[in-house]
């Protein structure tokens, strides 16, 4: 995934004074093209990360059926995040790869997770149109995205799905941040040192995928390659290896 071509110049780091965070992405693999550097070290650090997957990934690999892919991708994706130290993974349910809607019904689902988890710090993908300013994002990065920004507010205002309550989620109003990874318009930096080698295991544990979408590349070689590529264009622009955000204060 290109990371975009930011003007040189160092970034200010992101706020350090949280301790639980809720990343939401469309589909297994997305926080591991990169994110995952960052994870790998608040995880080392004692901090509470958690995943919340909206699809399990079925329409990715060409040849296999959406019921069997689903099944590998969720357990890749398990996998991987256990590298970066995370232990909790969630993925929901009826929202379909490649066609997930911006509906009220997303918004639920996510504000739901947000009262379920509290995080203070929310992280997704890339919720604009394009990766670099020239690669055209796909409809899953950018509806999850911006669903993600949204559910900040959603999740603390009681009568925006005021169903929640009685189910036992009470408004959580104590989300500060969304952070966006991969974003063409990044505004903080994450530096990044002992997490790589993890992060590239993490990448590396979608092996099923990555063999399908390079069939003559080692799973962990394509995941060394990708991730050098992705932090020598943040060191280019920060001046030090980082993974790079761009962050939304609510």
């Amino acid at each position: 995934m290109p990371t975009g071509n930011p003007s040189p110049g160092p970034l200010p780091p992101l706020p350090d004074d949280w301790q639980r965070a809720l990343a939401v992405v469309a589909h297994p693999d997305d926080l591991e093209y990169g994110a995952a550097a960052a994870i790998a070290e608040w995880t080392d650090a004692g901090r509470d990360i958690r995943y919340l997957l909206v699809t399990r990934g079925e329409a990715g690999i060409d040849g296999l059926p959406p019921g069997d892919c689903a099944v590998v991708r969720e357990a890749e994706q398990r996998a991987a995040a256990a590298h970066v130290g995370v232990r909790t993974v969630e993925f929901l349910d009826g929202h379909r790869d490649g066609v997930i809607e911006p509906s009220p019904a997303l918004r639920r689902d996510l504000a739901a997770a947000v009262r379920r988890h509290r995080p203070e710090l929310l992280i997704t993908l890339n919720h604009r149109d394009t990766w670099a300013g020239t690669h055209w994002n796909t409809p899953d990065h950018r509806i999850v995205g911006r669903a993600v920004l949204d559910s900040a507010a959603d999740a603390g205002n009681r009568w925006i799905f005021p169903e929640l309550a009685s189910e036992g989620l009470a408004p959580w109003s104590g989300v500060r941040w969304t952070a966006v990874a991969g974003s063409p318009r990044p505004t903080h930096a994450a530096e990044v040192d002992t997490g790589i080698p993890r992060a590239v295991a993490s990448l590396a544990a979608h092996t099923t995928y990555l063999r399908a979408l390079a069939p003559t590349e080692d799973p962990h070689t394509h995941a060394r390659t990708t991730l050098n590529r992705t932090l020598t264009t943040a060191t280019e622009h920060h001046g030090r290896p980082a993974v790079l955000f761009e962050l939304f204060a609510h």
